[in-house]
């Protein structure tokens, strides 16, 4: 049984304080809290087992080394995919789609055609800019309506024998948008292109199947999921990974070095250049391994009760308006008060000890066609309560009648 007190008790940073007040969580669309037992992985490997892997024969690195592969092979289990070298450990998302995008360099020609949408996060759209900039590639965009859900009948005018990449997210990171990918996925390759599908906002709320969607590349970052930062990985098709160049050059990704030519390493090595966030990848490891104890149709289902919740109770403050309003999104609510603007209602909430988060979110193209700087994002996870949703709406009330 799901019992949301229990599982506060293993998030040491929710019985702070902040500003004197008991600290309210919910900013975890950008970051999300970590369990004890995943920081007593962290402080274990510090404490045990800190050594370099791959590359020593004595005892600490071949440890570090099992434990860093058990942790990719826990991503391929959790993820669904088909062989462990499909998965890369990268920094995060961002790094995921750079590696991407670089490969694809040597791939697209002149007036070749790449596809967004236009619910993207930044680190979805200026990479393939500047990717277009090296190839002469075209980008096109698939536009939103009003509810923040994609126009699904332009994407269909947009693909064409031209595309030869797509590029969308699975929850919007702003509005909590849950794209239609299944259908996004099955038309690229229809057309011919290959997809990326950046999964940064949706692995905390949904478990992906990568080889039920049949999708080329899904990227996510461990610290939306209970982990820590500056890891998160790459999955790529195999026959995809094979045909795109290295990333970066170094050590680990190597087979054979010479002056006269380099040959490189198998995959995953061969985009794994370098010593890698090894304690960050065994971490990773272990927060996939707390939140699948939990159960992800758990977390959905108490994560949809929260946001119908506090959906209910923001709409009836007096000139608050959300963005978003799709019927199928994840908990996430991007509002704003008539006249007021949001960083003023995010710092008046901080002194009442609620974190959330204010502005554009990296996703300005958004804002731009709500005419907007911006909103004031509240977002939810498993270990948030219906009673931190009130203080957040009383704290709201407090705001609006001072600023007004």
């Amino acid at each position: 049984m799901f019992n949301v007190e229990d599982i506060r008790k293993d998030f040491p940073i929710l019985s702070r304080k902040v500003n004197g007040k008991p600290l309210v969580y919910f900013d975890n669309a950008a970051t999300s809290q970590t369990p004890q037992q995943v920081i007593d992985v962290i402080v274990d490997y510090y404490s045990n087992y800190n050594a370099n892997i791959h590359r020593g024969v004595h005892s600490l690195s071949q440890e570090a080394t099992d434990k860093y592969e058990q942790a990719r092979k826990k991503i391929q289990t959790h993820f669904n995919a088909k062989f462990s070298h499909e998965i890369i450990f990268t920094s995060g998302t961002t790094h995921s789609i750079n590696l991407v995008a670089n490969g694809f360099s040597s791939i697209l020609k002149q007036d070749d055609e790449i596809i967004v949408s236009a619910l993207e996060h930044h680190s979805n759209i200026v990479p393939w800019q500047m990717l277009c900039e090296r190839t002469g590639a075209i980008l096109k965009v698939i536009p939103m309506n009003q509810e923040g859900e994609l126009v699904m009948a332009d994407y269909d005018k947009l693909l064409s024998k031209k595309t030869k990449l797509v590029f969308v997210n699975h929850v919007s990171n702003a509005l909590g948008t849950i794209n239609p990918i299944e259908t996004i996925i099955k038309k690229a390759h229809e057309a011919g292109a290959a997809i990326l599908v950046d999964g940064a906002q949706a692995c905390p709320h949904i478990k992906p199947d990568v080889q039920a969607l049949d999708v080329d590349f899904y990227v996510a970052s461990a610290h939306k999921m209970c982990g820590p930062t500056g890891v998160g990985m790459l999955y790529g098709k195999e026959e995809w990974l094979n045909k795109l160049p290295p990333y970066q050059g170094g050590g680990e990704m190597i087979a054979e070095v010479t002056f006269e030519k380099t040959t490189y390493a198998a995959l995953p090595h061969k985009f794994e250049a370098g010593t890698p966030n090894i304690c960050g990848g065994i971490a990773f490891g272990a927060a996939l391994d707390y939140m699948n104890a939990v159960g992800f149709d758990v977390i959905a289902k108490y994560e949809h009760q929260l946001l119908e919740y506090a959906t209910e109770k923001l709409l009836e403050i007096e000139g608050l308006k959300i963005y978003g309003t799709s019927l199928n999104k994840t908990s996430v609510i991007s509002f704003n008060l008539e006249g007021i603007h949001p960083y003023d209602v995010g710092t008046i909430l901080d002194k009442m000890g609620i974190a959330v988060r204010t502005g554009h979110h990296c996703a300005q193209p958004i804002m731009d066609y709500y005419k907007i700087p911006g909103t004031v994002r509240a977002s939810f996870s498993f270990y948030n309560t219906k009673e931190e949703i009130d203080s957040l709406v009383s704290a709201v009330k407090k705001a609006n009648m001072m600023l007004a």
